[in-house]
């Protein structure tokens, strides 16, 4: 276009352009895009006949062109090194460059314009240099129809200035764009360590029941098949679920959690399945329920038997049909979302009772896992307890390195209602008081102590009774650490070998047992 638009009501065409291309470089997502925009508004407003935004590569150094109008698809594909032709100058001085005649410009490569420089029309061209903090990163230059009369010191200070602008929107996309790789890569490394941490290799346990879990978690995670898993409280069925998911093909998209028994009955349903707008009191605006957020990948439902009846019949539905609606809609919506759930409630109790729907149970009830209770896989007591010290000592800055045997001795005798959630919290507390490097007897909770150890059975202990206690432990700590070597003890206890051989024959002590 050879002659510059004029803007309405007489305004000046550099104040339009100025405005238009700020407007097309603001908040600019697609960088490319907006940077052709600017070259549009240009060819508008200024009768530019061919433009270019050439950036460097930061890992070649090379030059390439970001952005064009008026060039061949040839020409668009042009790399300049740095120094090499106007282009290369420009950006390797940071200083502009006007060529009035290209014709009489050996230094003009015509690489990018190949093709349209030999016509009869002359052309002027206009180089001015895009800097980031300072530092030229790229070149922005403009051919123009020659023309005796033009102003080209006020031509360069107007394509400078939107040089300028041109370098801002590229910082903030820089940043941007950085802020992206930045949260990509925390994402892939907060996954990494989701899938580290939920792997089956740091599911602790050994014992026979523990190995029959294993071996049956292995053959359903990686399908999509619906599992129950029922155990008592604190068993970790809920790390059971993270497993499957983290093992499972859709371990790259969503694992969403649910406490069916922490939601009240009025809400669970709106939190499943989401609600419109208006649907009921409060309802300000739409809400995704948590079927939609795990889309595509797993919805865990903890304490599935404390659902209410009406939201087991939307349950049923979705596990059938794979289909819902949100509360007070109408449009129905597609469901991709495997399902785990886990429950401590004795089910089959549940429906003859007639608060679970049996439907409902035959359809989680595909494959069922049952994570045993920590009584009856006492074996991995010990395991379970150094991995929790360690984590406690780690998290606690304490230097723990083990648990003495009196300590160990009373851990093995307990019942352990609360299964490994109690044992967790109990080590932890143990940690929290622990003074030393090992964990005694003194340091468990009273639930622990057993009869002979002034327990709860006996609640009305003397002081010398739990002052010879406490000797003892010392004692059999001492032993296990020198492995039965009764100098060594006494010089770590500070004291005699003939105190500690006194101390072995009044409790009766078989050191024999600590040697290797």
């Amino acid at each position: 276009m050879a002659k510059r638009v004029q803007t309405q009501a007489g305004g000046h065409p550099a104040l339009a352009s100025l405005l238009e291309v700020s407007q097309a470089l603001a908040g600019a997502v697609d960088l490319r895009a907006a940077l052709h925009r600017v070259l549009e508004r240009l060819e508008r407003y200024h009768g530019v006949q061919r433009g270019t935004v050439t950036l460097m590569d930061p890992t070649t150094q090379d030059l390439y062109i970001e952005a064009s109008i008026g060039l061949s698809a040839e020409g668009r594909n042009v790399r300049y090194k740095m120094g090499e032709g106007i282009t290369g100058r420009v950006v390797e001085s940071g200083k502009p460059v006007v060529v009035p005649e290209i014709s009489r410009e050996p230094l003009f490569l015509h690489r990018a314009f190949r093709g349209r420089q030999n016509g009869p029309q002359e052309f002027s061209f206009i180089c001015v240099p895009i800097s980031v903090n300072r530092k030229p990163v790229g070149a922005f230059g403009v051919d123009l129809r020659h023309d005796k009369a033009r102003d080209f010191a006020e031509e360069t200070r107007l394509f400078g200035v939107i040089a300028s602008m041109i370098g801002q929107a590229l910082a903030a996309h820089r940043l941007l764009e950085d802020e992206r790789k930045r949260l990509l890569e925390e994402n892939t490394t907060l996954r990494q360590e989701l899938r580290e941490r939920y792997d089956f290799s740091n599911i602790i346990g050994t014992s026979g029941p523990m190995r029959q879990v294993y071996e049956q978690i292995h053959q359903v995670a990686r399908t999509n098949t619906t599992v129950l898993i029922r155990g008592e409280s604190g068993t970790g069925k809920e790390l059971i679920a993270h497993a499957l998911h983290y093992n499972s093909t859709r371990a790259k998209k969503p694992f969403i959690k649910v406490n069916c028994a922490a939601l009240p009955e009025t809400l669970i349903e709106s939190e499943l399945f989401g609600y419109e707008k208006g649907a009921f009191t409060g309802a300000m605006a739409r809400k995704r329920g948590r079927f939609e957020l795990a889309e595509g990948g797993t919805l865990f439902l903890d304490e599935i038997g404390e659902v209410n009846l009406a939201t087991q019949v939307k349950l049923l539905r979705v596990l059938q049909e794979r289909e819902f609606e949100r509360v007070g809609g109408t449009e129905t919506l597609k469901s991709n979302v495997r399902l785990i759930a886990a429950t401590n409630k004795d089910l089959e109790t549940a429906i003859s009772e007639k608060s679970f729907r049996e439907d409902l149970y035959y359809r989680l009830n595909v494959f069922t896992l049952f994570i045993p209770p920590l009584r009856e896989r006492k074996s991995d007591l010990l395991l379970l307890a150094d991995h929790f010290v360690a984590k406690y000592a780690r998290e606690h800055g304490k230097n723990i390195r083990r648990i003495s045997t009196p300590a160990i001795d009373m851990l093995v005798s307990y019942h352990w209602p609360g299964n490994v959630r109690e044992l967790e919290n109990i080590i932890e507390r143990s940690v929290l008081v622990c003074d030393g490097n090992a964990i005694h007897g003194h340091h468990l909770p009273p639930t622990l102590q057993t009869a002979e150890e002034a327990s709860e059975a006996n609640p009305n202990t003397s002081l010398a009774d739990a002052v010879q206690q406490f000797e003892k432990d010392m004692l059999l700590d001492t032993l296990k650490t020198t492995r039965g070597n009764r100098a060594k003890a006494a010089r770590l206890l500070r004291t005699t070998e003939r105190i500690i051989n006194y101390k072995v024959t009044k409790y009766e002590i078989d050191c024999s047992r600590f040697q290797t």
